[in-house]
């Protein structure tokens, strides 16, 4: 398999490594991934998270264990438990199924380097068609991470705001801490920082002052899974900013790749809700045992999205 490398995926000389996202942004650590196994824990423990790059990540390590000999019945087994690592996030089914399909013509690795090109290529068509939206001056309000730490090309939603920027449109991006896991605190203000674009990191329940004030002109989030009808499931928290934003006239866009649509949900109801550990929640504030409701997303129905920005434009 070929040399690819990206902001937080490598694959060097037959050997795999992610960013440990859970080290940024204080410490970039690079971690050696040597087993699908391996490949499940760093997806679970959010070493290596967004629903594009942990899609790209599982085809990538698919390859290297079958290069490295593993039978097509053991690469099966690890296809299984890879497909189920992270369960809202639909790019990870589609590219582990897509690896499926090309082990029965023996065309895994390069169908492993055609998903990693193929959402470099992704990212720019969205960054190209989401530019667009963005007027010179405008203030951004972004959630989570969608940058190139969630995919291997320059990101969604951030991409979009990476190319404005890169177009010379003079922008400021305001940043959503993103609870529990903070990940616009560590990732996206890290990402923004290294590309240098002005930004303003915020705590989740600043955004509607924000919007009552004037302050946000424009929103733009990505997405784990937009089921059939629109409805579109993306990081905690989103479903509030796109409630706020309809009720300020702030319009809202969810920016994501053809892999995020998934067809055989009818509604975003059918979308299934990954819940993580209790104790991302109490942290070392809460009471010790207190019950704890932990979902890591939640749905925006389609009434509450201006626009879809994918791949092959505006929906």
């Amino acid at each position: 398999m070929k040399d690819m490398v990206s902001m937080g995926l490598r694959h060097e000389r037959g050997k795999l490594f992610v960013l440990d996202q859970q080290k940024l942004p204080h410490q970039e650590l690079w971690l050696e991934c040597k087993s699908p196994q391996e490949m499940v824990d760093l997806i679970h423990r959010l070493a290596v998270r967004g629903a594009p790059l942990i899609g790209v990540a599982a085809a990538l390590e698919l390859a290297r264990y079958y290069e490295r000999g593993a039978t097509k019945a053991a690469v099966r087994e690890a296809a299984g438990m890879l497909r189920v690592a992270r369960p809202t996030a639909v790019n990870l089914m589609a590219a582990v199924d897509r690896m499926l399909a090309a082990l029965a013509a023996d065309e895994l690795v390069k169908m492993a380097e055609t998903i990693f090109d193929e959402d470099v290529a992704l990212c720019e068509d969205m960054a190209c068609h989401g530019e667009l939206l963005i007027k010179d001056g405008d203030r951004i309000l972004t959630h989570c991470n969608t940058g190139g730490l969630a995919t291997v090309g320059i990101g969604t939603a951030l991409g979009v705001i990476r190319r404005a920027f890169e177009n010379g449109k003079r922008i400021h991006v305001y940043v959503d801490e993103t609870r529990p896991l903070l990940q616009g605190a560590r990732l996206t203000a890290w990402e923004l920082t290294k590309l240098g674009i002005p930004f303003t990191l915020i705590s989740d329940n600043m955004a509607g002052m924000l919007m009552a004030q004037k302050k946000i002109d424009i929103a733009f989030v990505g997405s784990d899974r937009i089921a059939a009808n629109g409805d579109a499931a993306n990081k905690i928290g989103t479903y509030s900013v796109a409630v706020l934003a309809h009720y300020h006239h702030v319009p809202f866009y969810v920016v994501a790749p053809y892999t995020t649509v998934d067809k055989s949900c009818a509604t975003g109801a059918d979308i299934p809700i990954e819940e993580r550990n209790s104790d991302e929640i109490r942290g070392e504030a809460a009471p010790r045992g207190c019950a704890v409701y932990n979902p890591a997303f939640d749905v925006t129905p389609r009434k509450l999205i201006t626009a879809l920005v994918l791949n092959t434009g505006l929906a």
